[in-house]
C-alpha cells in the first residue's frame, strides 16, 4: 500500500505548529497536515499555558515580535477568518512592579513608546486609583520566615496598556476550526515514531500504528518532545532544550478583592497573576529562573500537582501584594511544560542541515504571545509569500546556527 503524500507534515498540533498551519494555509495551495500524537488539543505546553499577553522584553526583536503576534491575537476575528471564534482577547494590562527600583519603569516606558507600544507609568496615588486592591509596598515578602513587615511605598510601576491573556483552548480550537475550513487535514492520536530520508533529504514519516506518510517537507513543532524529532531525523543539535515543570496554582477570587486586577507582575516577590473565567478566579505562577529548573526526563510522565512548598511561599507573596485577600478559599495547584533552551531562553526556528526538516522549538514559556508572528514567519520562509499580519523580525535572528543570546537572566522574563 503506497503512504499518503503531503507537501507540508507539520508534528505538534499546539499553538506553534497550528500557527504554521494556518499562516501557510491563508497565502498557499499546499497540502498540509498536521500530526498530534495527543487525544485532542491541549495535551501539551499549550494547554497548561498562562497566555499571558505581554510586550516587554530585554531584546527590542522579541518586543517586536511579541507586538506582531499580539497583534493577532487583538483582532482575532479578522486574524482566523471565523464569523463566531471561541477565544476573545482580554485588554486588562500587564502591571510590571519593580519593586525599590525607581527608575526602570521610566526607562522602559520611554522603550515601548518609541516601538509604539502604549504603556503609562504610575506611581503610588496612581495605582491605588486604577488597583484598589494592589498593594504598593516596594519590599519583598520574607518567604523564609513568613515574617511580615513594615510595607514601604514609593515606587514605580510600569503599566502596558495594551496587554492581556487569552483563553489558550479556545485560541487552539478557532486554529483547528480555520485550518481545516482550509483544507488542512488535522491528525489527533498520531505519533511520528520514524523518519526515512532519500539522497539527504526528508522523504516519509512513519506513524505508531504502522502506517507511513510521504512528504518533503517536516516541521518539528513537537514542544518537549522534540528531542524524539532530532533524533528521528539523525540530527545533533547545538541546544540545550529540556523539557521543564511549572507550577501554577489557581483559587476563586472572593468579593474582598475590589476593583480591577491586571495581569500582574511582581517582580520583587517573584510571581505573576491574573484573572480568569470573567474575572472569577485568580491564577498564580512563578517568574524566578529558579523555578524553571526542574528537567522532566519523560514529557509523558511527570508530576502533575503542584508542590505544597511551593503552594505556601507563592501564596504568602499573593497575600502580600493583595493584602485583602483572605486566607479562606480552596487554592488548586497544576502543572505544565515549557521547552526550555537552557543555553539563551529563545527559541530556534527555520530550516536546518537536513533537508526539508526545519523546526519551530525552544520557547522556554513565550510561546503563546508570539506564536502567530512565529507562525508568519515560518510560513514566509516557505512560501515567499507576504501576509497581512506578517512580523517584521527576520528569521535569522532565530537560526538553529546562531549564536547564544546574552541575557542578564535566563528565566521567564528575559
Amino acid at each position: 500500500m503506497s503512504a499518503r503524500s503531503f507537501d507540508v507534515v507539520i508534528v505538534g498540533a499546539g499553538i506553534i505548529g497550528l500557527s504554521i498551519a494556518w499562516e501557510l494555509a491563508k497565502r498557499c495551495d499546499l497540502k498540509i497536515a498536521v500530526l498530534e500524537k495527543g487525544a485532542g488539543i491541549g495535551e501539551g505546553s499549550t494547554g497548561a499555558s498562562s497566555a499571558i499577553c505581554r510586550y516587554r522584553y530585554s531584546m527590542d526583536e522579541m518586543l517586536a515580535l511579541a507586538r506582531d503576534g499580539i497583534s493577532a491575537y487583538k483582532n482575532w476575528q479578522e486574524y482566523t477568518a471565523l464569523s463566531r471564534p471561541q477565544a476573545a482577547f482580554q485588554a486588562d494590562g500587564i502591571l510590571w512592579m519593580p519593586g525599590s527600583n525607581t527608575t526602570w519603569a521610566d526607562d522602559e516606558h520611554a522603550r515601548l513608546e518609541r516601538s509604539g507600544i502604549a504603556s503609562a507609568v504610575l506611581d503610588d496615588q496612581d495605582l491605588n486609583e486604577r488597583f484598589p486592591s494592589l498593594s504598593a509596598c516596594t519590599i519583598a515578602p520574607d518567604v523564609e520566615t513568613g515574617e511580615p513587615h513594615e510595607c514601604y511605598d514609593g515606587g514605580r510601576h510600569l503599566l502596558e496598556l495594551d496587554g492581556g491573556y487569552m483563553d489558550p483552548m479556545g485560541a487552539m480550537q478557532d486554529l483547528v476550526d480555520a485550518c481545516r475550513a482550509n483544507g488542512v487535514e488535522i491528525c489527533f492520536r498520531t505519533e511520528v515514531v520514524a523518519i526515512q530520508k532519500h539522497g539527504g533529504r526528508i522523504s516519509t514519516v512513519q506513524l505508531g500504528n504502522g502506517e507511513s506518510i510521504a512528504t518533503p517537507l517536516l516541521i518539528n513543532a513537537a514542544g518537549p518532545w522534540c528531542q524524539k524529532l532530532y533524533e528521528a531525523a539523525g540530527l545533533e543539535v547545538k541546544w540545550d532544550l529540556k523539557p521543564t515543570r511549572i507550577q501554577v496554582l489557581y483559587r476563586d477570587r472572593p468579593p474582598e478583592l475590589h476593583g480591577d486586577i491586571p495581569v500582574t507582575v511582581d517582580m520583587e516577590g517573584g510571581i505573576y497573576f491574573r484573572t480568569q473565567n470573567r474575572g472569577q478566579q485568580l491564577i498564580i505562577s512563578s517568574v524566578l529562573e529558579a523555578d524553571e529548573r526542574e528537567v522532566v526526563a519523560n514529557p509523558d510522565e511527570f508530576d502533575r500537582d503542584a508542590d505544597e512548598d511551593f503552594r505556601l511561599i507563592k501564596l504568602h507573596v499573593l497575600h502580600h501584594r493583595l493584602p485583602a485577600l483572605p486566607q479562606r478559599g480552596k487554592v488548586l495547584g497544576y502543572c505544565g511544560l515549557y521547552t526550555t533552551n537552557r543555553d539563551d531562553v529563545h527559541p530556534i526556528v527555520g530550516p536546518t542541515a537536513v533537508d526539508g526538516f526545519w523546526v519551530a522549538n525552544g520557547f522556554s514559556g513565550h510561546g503563546f504571545k508570539l506564536a502567530p508572528a512565529i507562525g508568519s514567519m515560518v510560513a514566509r520562509g516557505i512560501t515567499g509569500s507576504r501576509g497581512e499580519f506578517d512580523t517584521s523580525v527576520p528569521m535569522s535572528f532565530f537560526s538553529i546556527d546562531r549564536q547564544p543570546i546574552k541575557l542578564e537572566s535566563k528565566s521567564v522574563l528575559a
